[in-house]
């Protein structure tokens, strides 16, 4: 997808997605609750946003990890939504596949944002306890933005693109 198609999508999203809340069919809608759910309690057990016996966080969250973790676990239900009943891909110029990666990528970055800083391996790997919290900390504020941006670029260009792909006819037989 070009950069003018995209932003093209980014101008119209936010009556798109209106829009496609308020078509959303029944089975569009479940499955948007119950990823939103799915992701929402994921992610909240993982980071321990919601309190667990499972895992443990040697820093306590801060308040802007909870509004992150609604609006991924939102964003993400939308998206799933938009993957009901959607038609197969036309072909290998496709470009159907761009917002799961987009979406995807949101999610994970998102993930690392409002998780504890200490706890994530891969930053203690790439700077060591101490540099977890006085380089990857800061940074987590920066990766939530990039996650919940990426989301709704992903969001924006499925419901763009609906025009173009429509969905088959359900129930039809031939008239």
């Amino acid at each position: 997808m070009q950069s003018s198609q995209i932003r093209l999508a980014l101008r119209s999203a936010p009556r798109n997605v209106v829009d496609a809340l308020q078509q959303a069919s029944l089975r569009e809608s479940a499955v948007g609750v119950v990823v939103t759910g799915v992701v929402g309690v994921f992610i909240g057990v993982v980071t321990v946003l919601i309190p667990n016996n499972l895992f443990g966080r040697d820093i306590a969250p801060v308040m802007w990890n909870y509004p992150v973790l609604v609006i991924t676990a939102v964003l993400t239900g939308l998206l799933a939504a938009t993957y009901v009943d959607s038609a197969p891909a036309s072909g290998p110029g496709d470009d159907r596949a761009a917002p799961g990666r987009f979406g995807l990528v949101g999610a994970v970055a998102s993930w690392f944002a409002v998780g504890c800083p200490v706890c994530n391996k891969f930053a203690l790997m790439a700077f060591g306890y101490a540099g977890a919290q006085s380089w990857f900390a800061p940074l987590q504020p920066v990766l939530a933005l990039v996650g919940i941006t990426l989301l709704w670029v992903a969001l924006a260009i499925r419901l763009h693109n609906r025009d173009r792909c429509p969905r088959p006819a359900v129930g039809g037989g031939m008239s």
